[in-house]
């Protein structure tokens, strides 16, 4: 057995962890499966910026040439290699990607990857990676579909046009894999445990074989709504008896222990005096935190009013039979709506004057040109009785929480909020581009009367007591810290009889 990490040493983040049998009893064939394949979001950051990226023209050579992928043959991309004047394996050689969650640093690599190495994943990270690639329009986020780069293909007339579109796209070989339901991947036998973290389908793994019992954490904590799944994972993990642990350590250093039930009494004693204008802004993934600010929307005699994104995403949810049913807010449920802005001509928002041979006249808004505005994923949302646009939170400031990220301050130049509050229930920024974002965001604030910034967040990991507790608990022969900035903290357990072996980049 051999492990090499490729990321989330000495870092938070950027797991990339490659499990290699080559001495398997029961098979003719080595064994190779990643544990997640995500973004170092320190290590890209040391070279990029918003506006300083990734040539796509050169595959993955500028990702390889400043160490942010692995220099592996066999798993990356054929078309990308191609257009670089290099060969591609026949056969992958890797057997496959665990993926332990939908977080870029776990996941948004697994773009460059060949559409035909297994992505191993619980259903609801597939629905969210599905709304992120269906809604997004990054440059590096084809994790459920690949499309095919650089190909051409013949006009009807003479020439060539270059393939694009749904013509272009493949799809990956994604694997829903169920909770505690063991599968095998030659030789090993590999089971998905849900734990808890800040976002749904966050799940750790059992890894098995002749040779070892390996248990990877993914991200985990034990102080959200599925608290439970993390005390079950823990209870199973000293059943499986490892003979190694991979586990992360984000906030070894820290005792912080608030819950999101926490936030919740904080957030409704905050607004259920309060009646104008109430603004909150959570990351668009953790429906924890949505469940949390839709519970003080009944609580205030209020509705959540969340965007198109998040709206199909509870849509995607709420439709698949293997989800538990009402896990999640309905779409039609009376504390939630949909917000929509004005987009394109803005037509959503009444009469506009366009040009008609160099005359300007009215254009009545009509549901066509309307629906035009907007892309056809979020239209299906015009259709119901639950949308509204800056005109509602404009005219009737108490009746909502109006959900708005970073990108959708604008809207505040519509509203004009007036007496109102601004919750901001998202991690600190901790690097200076989030630094720059946050100075912005306080700029927005104090131009329409926001401030002050009332804070209100608890981490999706487990506190440094928990982490250790949990790992003393479990009790592994050995045991590699990741995703952390202070291994040297789990040093503790040396005098425990846990052997600590500290990890190393294998580039």
């Amino acid at each position: 057995m051999k492990l090499n990490f490729y990321g989330g040493v000495n870092e938070i983040g950027g797991n990339k962890i490659l499990v290699n049998d080559k001495n398997l009893s029961n098979s003719s064939k080595d064994t190779s499966l990643f544990l997640d394949f995500g973004m170092s979001f320190s290590k890209a950051g040391s070279y990029f910026s918003e506006f300083l990226q990734p040539r796509k023209l050169n595959g993955v050579m500028d990702f390889i040439e400043l160490g942010l992928l692995p220099k592996i043959k066999g798993i990356y991309r054929e078309d990308y290699l191609k257009h670089c004047g290099i060969n591609s394996p026949e056969e992958p050689s890797v057997d496959g990607v665990l993926l332990s969650h939908a977080h870029m640093d776990h996941c948004s690599y697994i773009h460059h990857l060949r559409e035909d190495i297994p992505i191993f994943m619980q259903k609801e990270s597939e629905i969210i990676l599905k709304v992120l690639e269906e809604t997004g329009k990054g440059s590096f986020a084809e994790i459920i579909n690949l499309k095919k780069s650089f190909h051409y293909v013949p006009k009807k007339s003479e020439g060539y046009k270059k393939l694009i579109g749904e013509d272009s796209k493949i799809k990956r070989k994604i694997v829903t894999v169920d909770a505690y339901s063991p599968i095998e991947i030659n030789g090993f036998k590999i089971t998905s445990i849900p734990v808890d973290h800040s976002l749904p389908g966050s799940s750790a793994y059992f890894l098995e074989n002749d040779n070892e019992a390996i248990v990877y954490t993914g991200d985990i904590r034990f102080h959200g709504r599925n608290k439970k799944c993390s005390d079950k994972f823990v209870t199973e993990s000293q059943k499986f008896n490892p003979t190694i642990m991979l586990c992360e350590g984000t906030r070894i250093n820290e005792k912080e222990k608030k819950s999101e039930k926490d936030i919740e009494i904080e957030a409704t004693n905050l607004l259920k005096n309060h009646k104008g204008f109430a603004i909150v802004n959570y990351p668009i993934r953790d429906l924890d935190r949505l469940i949390t600010f839709y519970n003080v929307a009944k609580n205030t005699d209020r509705i959540l009013a969340i965007n198109s994104k998040q709206a199909y995403m509870l849509e995607l949810l709420e439709n698949e039979k293997s989800i538990e049913k009402n896990k999640y807010p309905h779409l039609k449920d009376s504390n939630v709506c949909v917000y929509f802005p004005r987009k394109k001509q803005g037509l959503i928002s009444g009469k506009h004057y366009v040009c008609y041979d160099g005359n300007w006249k009215i254009l009545d808004s009509d549901d066509d040109e309307i629906q035009k505005d907007y892309e056809k994923w979020e239209r299906k949302f015009l259709d119901s009785d639950n949308f509204i646009t800056y005109k509602d939170l404009k005219e009737s400031p108490s009746k909502y929480i109006f959900r708005c990220d970073f990108f959708e301050l604008k809207e505040l130049i519509d509203i004009k909020p007036k007496n109102g509050i601004y919750i901001h229930s998202l991690t600190e920024p901790f690097n200076e581009e989030m630094e720059i974002d946050f100075n912005r965001v306080q700029n927005w604030l104090k131009r329409f009367n926001l401030l002050p910034i009332h804070k209100m967040h608890v981490s999706g990991h487990g506190s440094g007591v928990e982490i250790l507790n949990m790992i003393r608990e479990i009790n592994p022969e050995k045991l590699y810290p990741i995703h952390t900035e202070h291994p040297e903290s789990f040093n503790v357990l040396k005098d425990e009889g846990i052997e600590i072996i500290h990890p190393k980049l294998s580039y």
